[in-house]
Formats: structure tokens, C-alpha cells, sequence
């Protein structure tokens, strides 16, 4: 099954919103969904802190920011074929 991670902070709207859509989007194509707090390593809060929230699959960055259901939509039906 498609695993899709949702790097995320707490107390971040923008966040909480992308992944009550990523929730919706996952009645439609079925997929695993992680939640990552950026906080929680070093690493990850270096390379997100501006970004957040970013929709990826494996290494690749889907969507960031201000988040396109529609792209999210089109790019996961692509990967799963």
C-alpha cells in the first residue's frame, strides 16, 4: 500500500488543515498516512522549518505550504498507476 508522510508542528493551522485533506483524500485513493512533527528531529526541522506542511511519498516532496488537493489528487493516482 502507498505510504504518505505529512511533516507537521503543532499549533499550526495550516498543518491541521492539510491533514484533515489528506484524510479526505484517503476515502478516495487508499493510502497509509504518518503524521511527522518536524520538532522531534534536528534533521527534519533544518530542512522543513518554512515549508510545513509538505506532503511526500518516499523521497519525493508532493506539495508544500499553502497545500492543492487537486495536485495531491493527480500526482498520487500517477504514482500508484
Amino acid at each position: 500500500m502507498l505510504h504518505v508522510d505529512v511533516y507537521s508542528k503543532h499549533h499550526c493551522p495550516l498543518c491541521d488543515h492539510g491533514v484533515e485533506m489528506m484524510k479526505e483524500l484517503q476515502k478516495e485513493i487508499p493510502f497509509e498516512l504518518s503524521v511527522i512533527d518536524i520538532y522531534e528531529d534536528d534533521e527534519l526541522l533544518l530542512k522543513y522549518q518554512v515549508m510545513i506542511p509538505v506532503v511526500a511519498v518516499s523521497e519525493e516532496e508532493i506539495d508544500f505550504g499553502q497545500l492543492s488537493k487537486e495536485k495531491i489528487r493527480k500526482r498520487l493516482l500517477q504514482i500508484i498507476g
